[in-house]
C-alpha cells in the first residue's frame, strides 16, 4: 500500500514473456530514488531486467509539470548488457515554450541514437554497472551517474561579472525612473 508505482512496475515485469519480453514504462521521476521504495527497487535492480532509464524534463504532459522518466526493461539482456544499465539524461533534449515542453523529432533521434549505441557520452549518457548502483542504495537517479557537462570556456572572474551586473542594474534603474517620470506627466495631464 502507498507504492502504486512499484505495484504497476511489478505487474508489467510479471507480464513480460520470460525469454523475449520487453517493456517501456513512463513513470514519475521519483520512482528512481524514493526511500520508501528502496527494498523493491533493490530487488528489481538485482534481477537485472532494467535495460535503460531515460530521464525526461518537466512540463511534457498537458496539465502536469511532473518530471518523468522512461524505464526500459528486458526479460533477457544480451551478454554484453548484463549487469549494466544505460542511463540517458535527456532533460535537455526538449524544447520549452511558455509552460509546456516538447520532444521534437531531433530530440527523439538523439535519444534513440544514444540508446542504440549504448555507450558513455559525456553529460548525456552512461553505462553503469549494478555494483555501482547498489553502492548508491540502488538509487537510479540519473544525476548520480551522468554528470552535467561543464563549459569551462565560459569561466569569468567575479569582479567582471559583478561589474556587468551593476551596470545593467543602473541602466534598469534609470529606465524605471524615466518610465515613472512619464507616468507622472501622463497622470498630471489627465487631471
Amino acid at each position: 500500500q502507498g507504492n502504486a508505482d512499484y505495484a504497476f512496475f511489478q505487474h508489467i515485469i510479471a507480464s513480460m514473456k520470460p525469454n523475449s519480453g520487453r517493456s517501456a514504462i513512463l513513470f514519475p521521476h521519483g520512482i528512481l530514488f524514493r526511500d520508501q521504495e528502496k527494498d523493491m527497487r533493490e530487488k528489481i535492480v538485482s534481477a537485472d531486467i532494467i535495460d535503460c532509464i531515460i530521464g525526461l524534463g518537466p512540463n511534457l504532459f498537458y496539465n502536469s509539470s511532473m518530471e518523468s522518466c522512461i524505464v526500459i526493461c528486458r526479460s533477457k539482456k544480451s551478454a554484453d548488457k548484463r549487469g549494466k544499465i544505460l542511463l540517458i539524461k535527456a532533460a535537455e533534449q526538449i524544447r520549452q515554450e511558455t509552460n509546456m515542453s516538447y520532444l521534437d523529432p531531433e530530440h527523439v533521434l538523439a535519444i534513440a541514437e544514444a540508446y542504440n549505441k549504448w555507450e558513455d557520452v559525456e553529460g548525456f549518457s552512461r553505462v553503469v554497472g549494478l555494483d555501482e548502483i547498489r553502492g548508491n542504495q540502488s538509487r537510479l537517479s540519473i544525476p548520480l551517474y551522468v554528470e552535467t557537462q561543464s563549459d569551462d570556456g565560459d569561466q569569468r572572474e567575479l569582479p567582471e561579472v559583478l561589474g556587468e551586473w551593476l551596470q545593467s542594474s543602473n541602466e534598469l534603474r534609470a529606465s524605471m525612473d524615466d518610465l515613472f517620470e512619464m507616468l507622472d506627466e501622463f497622470n498630471d495631464n489627465e487631471e
